[in-house]
């Protein structure tokens, strides 16, 4: 028998099974903090993605040099009324767009076949709201790719870095105990929800909002430069937890197999 049986995988969606480089948010940030008047940069509208989106409006708001820049512009530092004033704009401006960005990210229909044909449950998590991700889903659906489970935060009691999306989701799947899971993701805050939960934690960069390039971006770059921006990307998902890190979802069939035949133990 297998010491690391695998049963399941659960997946994050924008950045890691649909929508290359997970542009779907990003710009929406930038207009919401623009239409304030403060500008943010694409590295800082991007570091907190993973989160729940309203947390991801606060974690932006207390950087230091945004917090500052709003102080200046508003002359108080921004408070939770404004988050509470921003957030509603965020989703409608988010909602005019989400459905365009629902493409799967190149391999991802192969893999998903590869992993059921060997019997294993596809889960996911997300840091959209239940009514984003309807959209979500819908719309990758028609193009392929529909998990047997989603999981959002509103399920639960908090989002990540909590694990609680995860053991819902184990929970439908009907998968115990969690090192029968994997979690795979594209961002920090994905593999700290992974590790979080007691699972294997997979790290992908290809595709993924730590990369944050387009596939065209990907395909036109100096080679050298691409690779160094990829280093880049890998580093910071080890660093927040990852046990694996690969640059193709297209590895993950492979790296399963490597995890099941494998006498090291999930570390938690």
């Amino acid at each position: 028998m297998m010491m690391n049986k695998i049963e399941g995988i659960i997946f994050d969606w924008a950045g890691t099974t649909v929508d290359y480089g997970c542009f779907a948010p990003l710009h929406v940030f930038l207009k919401v903090f623009e239409d304030k008047g403060v500008k943010i940069t694409l590295d800082e509208a991007r570091k907190p993605m993973g989160l729940l989106k309203i947390e991801h409006i606060r974690a932006i708001m207390s950087m230091p040099r945004v917090r500052q820049e709003w102080e200046n512009i508003h002359g108080a530092a921004p408070s939770e009324d404004d988050v509470l004033d921003m957030y509603p704009k965020f989703e409608d401006k988010l909602f005019e767009s989400l459905a365009t960005f629902t493409t799967p990210i190149p391999g991802v229909l192969q893999v998903i076949n590869q992993l059921r044909s060997k019997g294993l449950k596809i889960g996911s998590t997300t840091g959209y709201t239940k009514e984003m991700i309807e959209i979500v889903a819908k719309n990758a659906k028609e193009k392929g790719y529909a998990p047997d489970v989603i999981v959002t935060s509103e399920l639960v009691k908090e989002g990540r870095p909590y694990p609680w999306m995860c053991y819902y989701c184990a929970m439908e799947l009907g998968i115990f105990p969690m090192n029968r899971l994997v979690k795979v993701g594209d961002t920090t805050t994905d593999m700290q929800e992974g590790r979080n939960a007691g699972m294997w934690t997979v790290g992908v960069v290809l595709g993924s909002s730590t990369l944050g390039l387009t596939e065209e971006e990907v395909h036109s770059m100096d080679p050298q430069f691409l690779s160094e921006k990829m280093e880049s990307a890998r580093t910071k998902l080890f660093e927040a937890g990852a046990h694996f890190v690969i640059d193709s979802i297209i590895e993950l069939p492979e790296l399963i197999e490597k995890i099941e035949e494998s006498k090291q133990e999930v570390l938690v």
